[in-house]
């Protein structure tokens, strides 16, 4: 299997340098469809936007803005 180019970060690329927690449309782009966070490997994020964006997520879970479990 060819090495793959690696993915660039999207928040980089955007020049977004805060993750808002309300903003659910955007984060549900890092979640999986079960519910969980994505890792940096599956989103392409960097770590220091991988940290903001696990932050995000689990403000909005904890204010019942997104699900903690998925939907049966």
């Amino acid at each position: 299997m060819p090495n793959a180019s690696p993915k660039s970060c999207f928040l980089c690329e955007n020049k977004i340098s805060y993750v808002d927690y309300k903003d659910t449309q955007f984060l549900r782009r890092f979640m999986s469809p079960h519910a969980k966070i994505l890792g940096r490997k599956r989103t392409g994020s960097c770590q220091k936007h991988q940290k903001l964006i696990t932050k995000a997520l689990k403000r909005a879970r904890h204010l019942a803005l997104l699900p903690f479990v998925p939907a049966p």
